[in-house]
């Protein structure tokens, strides 16, 4: 067996052994493609106040920018996919705000796959990122194999579904890459453009953010607009609707990560416990947790908007 072979097969063995739920391996080069797919999406504007994606274009699409000597970007999957999601009745989470703050999580499992990559491999050079620097994650997952994106921009992987964090690690170590994935399995399917309530999902497999609920509630510090008024009806941090009717999500299987069990007493939450939680309780409950990204002034702002009250 060629030694690249060997070495990617050691990195994909361990990286399942921690946890992952598929990891795949490309070559790092620039994202040409990708760079006028970009570009068109940042002068429409569709980032909103999401400003810190007009910065470090480059780096967004060179891997070398990155990691000086970039060979390799291993992109690994994790599932988030729960047991049990919350009661249909109550404010609504996006699932993959339950548990803990993936990134740290992932950021922990990715380290101890760097220092077994140094010690059973070779003393390379790389950087772990998890959705904390300008990296396309969901074009590397697509260049390293794991699944294409679907047409609400999400990767989607075959037989598994959408439901999965994404992470990269960057290494200026030559590996045998994967084949690309080239096959769009959506088809005619736009169950995720029709079921969208504020029509944030366009053709052509664009997202304008500015109208996506996940945005709305997370990524904007601004008030919601009114016109937005009773567009949806429960969700306070996220939105996991277009994944709620995907097809390919009827295979999405729970996850067996600790760390992404909810948080004791979020399912247990009513709305009036919503309405009346405190920053003090808010700070203490969610301690770790993703919703800190918003903070307790955020999720007021979109239980009142939920209730009329903007």
């Amino acid at each position: 067996m060629p030694i690249r072979s060997k070495y990617s097969q050691m990195i994909k063995a361990e990286a399942l052994r921690l946890g992952f739920s598929s990891v795949g391996i490309a070559k790092a080069e620039y994202l040409e493609t990708d760079a006028s797919h970009l570009t068109q999406w940042l002068e429409n504007g569709f980032q909103g106040e999401m400003h810190y994606m007009e910065n470090h274009f480059d780096k967004r699409l060179n891997p070398t920018l990155l990691v000086e000597g970039a060979k390799s970007v291993v992109v690994v999957a994790h599932n988030y996919f729960p047991d049990n999601s919350l009661d249909p009745d109550a404010y609504q989470l996006a699932r993959y705000a339950y548990g803990e703050d993936y990134h740290f999580v992932l950021k922990d499992k990715l380290q101890q796959l760097l220092q077994y990559i140094k010690e059973q491999i070779s003393p390379t050079h790389a950087r772990i990122f998890t959705d904390s620097a300008p990296v396309l994650e969901r074009a590397w997952a697509v260049k390293a194999g794991l699944g294409w994106q679907g047409k609400n921009t999400l990767l989607i992987q075959k037989g598994k579904g959408s439901y999965f964090f994404l992470a990269e690690l960057i290494l200026d170590l030559e590996l045998a890459y994967d084949v690309p994935f080239t096959t769009d399995h959506c088809g005619t399917c736009t169950r995720c453009i029709d079921a969208c309530p504020t029509q944030a999902i366009l053709p052509n497999k664009i997202l304008d953010a500015r109208n996506c609920i996940s945005y709305l509630t997370i990524e904007s510090k601004s008030e919601i607009p009114e016109t937005f008024q009773n567009q949806w009806k429960d969700w306070i941090f996220g939105c996991d609707i277009c994944q709620e009717v995907c097809p390919w999500n009827h295979f999405a299987l729970p996850h067996n990560e600790p760390k992404f069990q909810p948080v004791p007493g979020l399912m247990d939450l009513s709305r009036r416990n919503w309405e009346e939680i405190t920053a003090e309780l808010f700070e203490k409950r969610f301690e770790k947790s993703p919703l800190k990204r918003t903070k307790w002034e955020g999720i007021k702002r979109n239980v009142s908007f939920i209730q009329g009250k903007t």
